[in-house]
């Protein structure tokens, strides 16, 4: 009777163990990069000289002074990794979310890296909003202006998934950049990133 006992109590003290380890919190293991105002110290700015500021719960920009697109790069890089954000663009917006960006100082799809499109009216609808510039393009269109919006991005190897709003808009495998920064772009119109968080798989 008492071994009964010692195993019973043993097989308890594993489940709740197990029960324990299944609620941990869901957040475990990112890090964030933007959470409203805080977070610009974790980005250095490349490109033309853009208003980049911490403002209204977000980090935001919405003009430049010289040519060009300006990006927020991230000073740590990234291989494998779960990216969320939440972002507002105007109607007229021209923004992005770059990954894997491999030269920090010269950030464009032709130096290295890949961009999740943040364009509702860009004049080559398929790479609108939700594509995969020049890797994946999106069908429907979709639209992200005037409100609050989410992308959850999955990059591992060479499988790239995005979803914006919880809705898959491409998936698609390319190989070419391995591994590098994360970067947010301002081309016109504006933009702001309240949250963005990286979860490295």
């Amino acid at each position: 009777m008492k071994r009964q006992f010692t195993n019973a109590m043993g097989l308890l003290v594993v489940a709740l163990i197990a029960f324990g380890c299944a609620h941990e919190p869901s957040n475990q293991g990112w890090v964030t990069l933007i959470d409203g105002n805080s977070g610009m110290e974790n980005w250095n700015a490349t490109g033309s000289n853009a208003n980049w500021r911490a403002e209204d719960g977000a980090i935001q920009a919405d003009k430049s002074t010289g040519k060009g697109s300006s990006v927020l790069v991230s000073k740590k890089s990234f291989k494998d990794f779960e990216l969320y954000a939440e972002f507002w663009a105007g109607e007229d917006t021209n923004s992005g979310i770059y990954l894997r960006v491999m030269n920090p100082t010269d950030v464009s799809t032709s130096t290295g890296a890949y961009e999740v499109q943040i364009w509702d009216k860009n004049p080559n609808p398929q790479y609108s909003t939700g594509s995969l510039v020049n890797v994946a393009a999106v069908n429907p269109i979709y639209k992200a202006g005037g409100r609050w919006n989410t992308y959850e991005i999955t990059a591992k190897g060479a499988q790239i998934t995005v979803k914006l709003n919880g809705v898959v808009t491409v998936n698609a495998q390319d190989g070419r950049f391995p591994e590098g920064r994360v970067g947010i772009q301002y081309n016109g119109g504006p933009i702001k990133i309240r949250k963005l968080r990286v979860r490295e798989l």
